[in-house]
């Protein structure tokens, strides 16, 4: 089982850019489909973007053509770009791995957008 540590959040204005960065240790880390959710405050965790082992991509509707999903096997790394941030994309960004019978979660890194 992979173990996941997110990092990039931070405090960004409407507008901006940030990148988020999930580094897994453990083995086998390209046969895990990844993916990164959020949560705001008060609400339900939601999916983001999620990226299989094969690299078929998926978004939710609210950040197609705005945020992009990649990973580098080679150095056990997934990456959330996020531009054009809106204040409705404050939340907790988490970094998901699973595989049948494996599921990991990261500890999560905060996300705030506001002026």
């Amino acid at each position: 089982q992979v173990q996941l540590v997110e990092s990039g959040g931070g405090l960004v204005q409407p507008g901006g850019s940030l990148r988020l960065s999930c580094a897994a240790s453990g083995r086998d880390f390209s046969i895990y489909d990844m993916g990164w959710y959020r949560q705001a405050p008060g609400k339900q965790r939601e999916l983001v973007a999620t990226m299989t082992s094969g690299g078929t991509t998926n978004y939710a509707d609210s950040v197609k053509g705005r945020f992009t999903i990649s990973r580098d096997n080679a150095k056990n790394l997934m990456y959330l770009q996020m531009n054009s941030l809106k204040p409705e994309d404050t939340a907790v960004y988490y970094c998901n791995a699973n595989r049948p019978g494996r599921d990991s979660w990261g500890q999560g890194t905060q996300v705030i957008v506001s002026s």
